[in-house]
């Protein structure tokens, strides 16, 4: 869907809610009190009502709008803006686009969707072979980490992110050429720069029967005990370009995107800019699709 499709179609409050009941009774309603799946909508009430308990669920119960002040139309044109844009797009662009007064309930809201494209992404894990480095995200510094800055990667305006890829070898049967294709990636930040959360990081994002490819990082010693193959090498141009190519290249963008659209991302906030990253990013192919399938994460993300 096209910007100006989307105000052809979605032109008031109305036809949005019309369209997220739709939606919602697609995926089906769950009732709260006795998870039925059976139920009837109240038009006067605009509310679905549990044909076992009869507990009534309203429009926005058990989603990420739940409480929200803000109209469906608001919504819907900010995830719009939000899948729309291939790089993104900031909260003070969001707002103009919005024409709201407040910046905060704008920024609030886009950090609710990012965290129903962290919650979508990860329903799914990584399969077969997986490429897998870290990457370090500057971020906003109290004045009492500043005191203690280092440089490099101990550095405290610096946050470690773990980037995995979901890589396939590819061979041209004609010429011979080896290759990689690159499907589904996972990033997540680094609660702290050890073993065990690295590990932690990387058990949650993969399916048990893998073979993992990364450089000969010391924190990566005992990954072999949690996959069936560990290929290490020796970090050099070459591993870059071949072995942890899509990795690389994910990092690259991602690094180049947060430093063209945000300014003094917070630590604490990081992952919910991942999320949007990461979700784009697995659903490049999507196009104009991306829009109804982020309505469709909404409508089926429970809270």
């Amino acid at each position: 869907m096209t910007i100006i499709n989307f105000l052809k179609e979605f032109k008031d409050d109305n036809v949005c809610r019309k369209h997220f009941k739709k939606i919602r009774e697609k995926a089906g309603i769950k009732c709260k009190n006795c998870l039925g799946n059976e139920h009837y909508w109240l038009p006067s009430k605009e509310q679905w009502q549990c044909k076992e308990c009869g507990f009534r669920t309203t429009l926005r119960s058990g989603t990420i709008m739940e409480s929200s002040k803000l109209s469906f139309h608001t919504w819907y044109t900010a995830m719009a803006f939000m899948s729309f844009s291939k790089k993104g797009i900031s909260a003070s662009e969001l707002q103009r686009q919005l024409d709201h007064s407040r910046y905060e309930t704008v920024w609030k809201l886009m950090h609710k969707i990012r965290k129903v494209m962290g919650q979508r992404d990860g329903l799914y894990l990584l399969e077969d072979m997986i490429e897998m480095d870290e990457a370090y995200i500057k971020v906003e510094t109290t004045e009492y980490e500043k005191s203690k800055t280092k440089r490099g990667r101990g550095s405290t305006d610096l946050q470690a992110v773990t980037i995995m890829a979901e890589s396939t070898p590819l061979e041209n049967i004609d010429t011979g050429k080896k290759s990689r294709h690159v499907r589904f990636y996972k990033m997540k930040v680094l609660e702290n720069h050890t073993a065990d959360a690295i590990e932690n990081n990387l058990e949650e994002a993969i399916d048990e029967d893998i073979v993992l490819f990364t450089d000969q990082n010391r924190s990566y010693s005992n990954l072999a005990d949690i996959v069936s193959v560990h290929v290490s090498e020796k970090s050099s141009h070459e591993t870059t370009v071949s072995t942890l190519k899509w990795v690389h290249i994910a990092i690259s963008n991602l690094k180049r995107n947060f430093l063209g659209i945000y300014h003094k991302i917070k630590r604490k906030h990081l992952q919910n800019y991942l999320n949007e990253f990461c979700y784009k990013l697995n659903r490049r192919y999507f196009n104009h699709g991306l829009f109804d399938r982020l309505v469709l994460a909404h409508a089926t993300s429970y809270w």
